[in-house]
Parts: C-alpha cells; structure tokens; sequence
C-alpha cells in the first residue's frame, strides 16, 4: 500500500506575485518504491505513459518569467492521475497506450479510494491554497494555467500540431491565445487539440477555475519540442511573451467593460 510519506505536490515560486498560479499535474515520474515500479520495466517508466516529458521545464521556467507560483506534482500520474477524478476510468490507468500497468490491474475500491487520499487530495489542496495566496496577495482574480504535453505519434497516428490551448467553459484565454500564436507565426496552434473538454483532460481547470469563475486555459506541447532543458527553455520564453500579451488583453477588455 501507498504510504503517505511521499508528498503529493510541490509549491515553487510561493513569492511570486503576478496574479498568476500554474499548475503541473504530470510533473513527476516518480513511483514509490513500496509499490515496486508497478510491475513496469524502465522503457515504460521513462515514457510519456509515466509523465509529461518536458513540462516540469517549461513550467519552471515560466514560473521565473511570469512571478507566479507553480503547483507541480511529485508522483507519476500512473500511481494516480492528478488531473483526474475517482469516479474517471483512467485516474488509476491499468493500460497507458502500448503499456499494460501490472500493479493497477484490478484494484480493489478501497486501494483506489487510498490512492486518491494519498495523492490527489493533498495535491488539490496545495493548489487551492495557492490560489487563495494570490488573490489575497494580489487584490484580483487569478488567472490559472495548466501545463501539459503529449506524444508527436499516438497509437500510429503522427500529430503535426505544436501546441494546443484547451479550455472547458471559458474560452476568453485560449481564444485570446491562439490569435495571438496565429498572429506571430511562429508554432501550429490550435483551440481544444489535440484533446478537449469532453475526453476528461480539463479536471483541473473545471474544479478550481470553473468553479471559482477565473479566467483559465491548458496549454498542451508537444514534448519533442521540449525534451531537453535548452528547448524547454525556449518554449517557456515563447509562451510567457503570449501569455503576457492575453494577459494585457484581458485587462483592457475588462477595462472597457468597467
């Protein structure tokens, strides 16, 4: 059984005081040990299936750049899938694409139930206080932005696309984005690709943003674009002068409104 030694979330940037919080849900590869790899060998566990190759690096990065805290996680999303909910089919995965997941195979509900304590709980709860931080801190309603990637070739099928921003009901900063990414030319952008709302990926956003009314947006890479620290970078540098450009764009629409 899981213990609860193993924190679920890592607060970085807490001083930051943009009225920003980012969130990284597949942050980590970790496994702990007392759960034996899962029964996986070491290409599974250093795959896309055990991680978000690249966003812990971007999310970093970003943190830096825009002064916002980062909520990142500290256990594979194999053990439980932050971005998910108990009741979700895939928040325990038994099978990730071409992997079979041994030690999920047919876990009982109260190991599930564990599992979600242990690590989605106390990750949620971090991300809540963060949001709480700065709101209070800055005055004003926090935008949320989540950080994601994903695999170029997915179940045979090659992906051209570079980056996608998805939202679930508030569409303001993802719309915003894409006209922005469009008008600077220089990534494949797209509006809720290569995933969206109806295929569960916006948990996170529905359940801290959605529910508080807060601007927000997912923001998917693909992770050949971001694999190494260099071009994760790059990536993050790139995204904050987007992000810095909604950003001002939100203001002055709410400007006009008031």
């Amino acid at each position: 059984m899981l213990r609860e030694v193993w924190p679920a979330a890592a607060l970085i940037g807490a001083a930051g005081t943009a009225p920003v919080v980012l969130v990284c849900e597949h942050a980590s590869q970790f496994i702990p040990p007392e759960l034996e790899s899962l029964g996986l060998a070491d290409d599974a566990l250093n795959s896309h299936a055990a991680w978000d190759i690249g966003a812990l690096d971007v999310a970093k990065r970003l943190s830096a750049l825009l002064d916002a805290p980062l909520v990142a996680g500290q256990i594979s999303r194999l053990v439980y899938d932050c971005n998910r909910p108990l009741e979700a089919p895939d928040c325990i995965p038994a099978r990730s694409e071409v992997f079979d997941i041994p030690g999920n195979a047919n876990l009982s509900p109260a190991a599930k139930q564990h599992r979600f304590n242990v690590v989605h709980t106390p990750f949620h709860a971090v991300v809540d206080q963060a949001i709480d931080q700065q709101s209070s801190r800055t005055e004003t309603p926090v935008l949320l932005i989540t950080i994601h990637s994903f695999t170029p070739v997915y179940h045979g099928q090659r992906r051209t696309l570079d980056i996608g921003y998805l939202h679930d009901r508030n569409s303001k900063v993802a719309t915003a984005a894409v006209e922005i990414e469009q008008t600077r030319g220089a990534y494949r952008t797209a509006i809720n690709e290569p995933y969206a709302a109806r295929d569960g990926v916006t948990y996170t956003l529905a359940k801290h943003a959605e529910a508080r009314g807060l601007d927000n947006v997912m923001i998917e890479i693909r992770n050949d674009l971001i694999d190494t620290p260099a071009t994760a970078e790059a990536m993050a540098d790139h995204l904050a002068k987007t992000l810095t450009q909604v950003m001002a764009h939100l203001t002055s629409s709410e400007s006009v409104k008031t």
